[in-house]
């Protein structure tokens, strides 16, 4: 499935949970014919509750409703909880639910890690912010700092085709040896409200969001922000973003300061090394965990999405992006980024970066290709294509009642 860019389409900003599920609870409590939603976490707890009140609420009405969440990312909800969707009449699915070869879920490494609502075909929810209450400033200094953007336009028909063609068909790929990958699109004519949705698939868009980034890295001119809580992309996308240093664009990236896994501070920082002596700005954010994916560059450029520039999002898990052209869009991006730095972050300058040496040297490269190349070489292992599985509502219990009769009177009779 090929995307354009789209014109006319009006694009909020929605900074962590605090303004993102109140502006979504009520666009659903608006619903008037469906409502799709892909998550890769959902969690039991006070957000996923009201998630699952607003559900119920329209499907009891007639709306029709669709979710699916991620086996791995969504592994502990109970039969309660899924049994009372589903009685309403909500459609729930899991994505690759169970182990596949001896036990084991091999295919642990390639999640569905997309964060996309639509309601009504006409307004569309897509970022980083999954459905837990981590993402709530209340829930304490392991709260994450994230974004999502609410759009509506013609970019919202885009999305709206992709999620329902994606809760009703299982993900297909073709033979590595048969599989090209498509160029991404290029936006002819730069203008306001633009917007492109762009994803990340295991078949010819495998390296779509890479790609823009690279593309807008080559292009930029004056500056450049990257904030992403995952930071260990291959050397194609470092390269770019040390020469755009070089040429004089203000390149600067924000990282995690207080990770949530100590192995993502362990890995950005393999990295400083190559980045900073060229001129690159690193900054660790250290108030909380920070959780986004988003980007700026210069004057009318950004991304809000799902995807982490690390080997999980980049070469395995299913994600989307937003792309958007338009110049009072990212300067507000900008100046939340810019507020970030200014409040919450600590620059990494070359007094900071660890001293090389050669043992330093030859440990980073062997540490970086295993990083970098190990969730691949995962991915080849046996039964890795995913699987959809719908969830059947729960028998009634005048039907249980009758069932639990049968299995009694067929053993009396053997």
């Amino acid at each position: 499935m090929n995307m354009e860019w789209r014109d006319g389409n009006r694009i909020t900003l929605l900074e962590n949970g605090e303004a993102f599920f109140p502006a979504l609870y009520e666009r659903i409590g608006q619903a008037t014919k469906e409502v799709l939603v892909e998550t890769f976490i959902l969690f039991e707890d006070k957000v996923g509750k009201a998630l699952q009140k607003n559900l119920i609420a329209a499907a009891e009405r007639g709306v029709r409703v669709e979710l699916m969440v991620d086996g791995y990312g969504s592994a502990n909800l109970s039969d309660a909880y899924v049994g009372a969707l589903t009685s309403a009449g909500v459609r729930f699915r899991y994505y690759d639910p169970r182990p596949a070869f001896m036990g084991l879920r091999t295919n642990m490494f390639r999640r569905l890690h997309r964060k996309i609502v639509v309601v009504d075909g006409l307004t569309a929810f897509i970022g980083g912010i999954n459905f837990s209450a981590e993402h709530l400033s209340d829930y304490g200094p392991e709260a994450k700092q994230d974004y999502a953007v609410e759009v509506e336009g013609p970019v919202v028909a885009d999305i709206h085709r992709f999620t329902l063609q994606a809760v009703y068909s299982e993900d297909h790929h073709r033979s590595w040896l048969r599989r090209r990958s498509r160029l991404p699109a290029h936006n002819r004519q730069p203008g306001e409200a633009q917007a492109l949705f762009v994803y990340r698939d295991n078949d010819e868009h495998d390296t779509d969001i890479e790609r823009h980034y690279i593309d807008m890295l080559r292009s930029a001119q004056r500056e450049v922000i990257i904030a992403n809580a995952y930071f260990f992309p291959g050397y194609r996308l470092l390269k770019e973003m040390r020469n755009a240093a070089r040429r004089g664009v203000r390149v600067v990236l924000i990282v995690q300061g207080e990770p949530d896994m100590p192995i993502v501070k362990v890995g950005a920082r393999m990295l400083y090394n190559y980045l900073v002596p060229e001129g690159v700005k690193i900054y660790e954010y250290c108030r909380r965990p920070l959780h986004g994916k988003v980007a700026v560059q210069d004057d009318s450029w950004s991304t809000v999405g799902s995807s982490n520039l690390d080997p999980l999002s980049l070469a395995l898990n299913l994600e989307a992006n937003l792309v958007i052209h338009d110049s009072a869009f990212t300067r507000q991006l900008r100046d939340n980024l810019n507020g970030l730095i200014q409040r919450d972050c600590q620059l990494i300058d070359e007094s900071k970066v660890p001293k090389q040496t050669y043992w330093h040297v030859a440990k980073s490269v062997l540490v970086f290709h295993f990083l970098r190349h190990f969730p691949a070489w995962i991915g080849w292992l046996p039964a890795h294509t995913p699987k959809l599985s719908l969830v059947a509502p729960p028998v009634q219990p005048e039907m249980e009642t009758q069932d639990r009769a049968e299995p009694e009177n067929e053993g009396a009779k053997s």
